[in-house]
């Protein structure tokens, strides 16, 4: 069996730790390469079903400003390091794209087959991160479920966030972690 680039890529994936990632991220076109390799996946009936926002530097200080603004009005007694914690949540890395599921009701199509299609875009963008020398982490974290933070973001009623793609340059290798035992997971079915 012979190894590739790619075949190499894909047994070592490992997402990027915000402590071992830094400046500088993806420009503008590069990000806007990133995204459309993002874009190539497997999506029944052609709906592309998601939707990216760029939170760039300035964009990830603002809304980090409202996070914080949020935890302190929902609790006046709010700890100072749960406030710098809220500040820096979008400016952790030096671009951030939320990936938006606009998953919905199709006479043809299942919703649920339109949800894993915006998964599949999360890691396909982690991987153009890696081909074009970036790093990356997908998370969601509270943001992704508080109403308050999907209308600053502009999400329609229907719409959820999918992840928050952070993307940088890696800093060091990160240690990889505990894979599962493929024995435990993999299963035929017989004739």
């Amino acid at each position: 069996m012979t190894h590739s680039p790619l075949i190499d890529h894909l047994t070592t994936r490992r997402s990027v730790p915000f402590a071992l990632m830094g400046g500088p991220g993806p420009d503008a076109a590069i990000l806007e390469a990133m995204l459309a390799i993002a874009a190539r996946v497997p999506d029944h009936g052609k709906l592309a079903p998601w939707r990216f926002i760029v939170i760039g530097p300035e964009a990830g200080a603002s809304l980090g400003r409202f996070l914080e603004g949020l935890v302190a009005a929902d609790d006046p007694a709010v700890e100072d390091r749960r406030r710098e914690i809220e500040r820096a949540r979008f400016t952790r890395a030096p671009v951030c794209v939320a990936v938006v599921s606009r998953a919905a009701p199709h006479p043809k199509i299942p919703e649920w087959e339109q949800v894993l299609s915006c998964g599949a875009v999360c890691l396909n963008l982690l991987h153009a991160a890696t081909a074009y020398g970036f790093g990356g982490t997908w998370i969601t974290e509270w943001p992704a479920f508080d109403r308050r933070v999907l209308d600053r973001l502009g999400l329609e009623a229907h719409e959820t966030i999918a992840g928050f793609v952070h993307l940088g340059t890696p800093t060091a290798k990160a240690d990889d972690r505990i894979r599962p035992d493929m024995t435990t997971i993999i299963s035929h079915l017989e004739p």
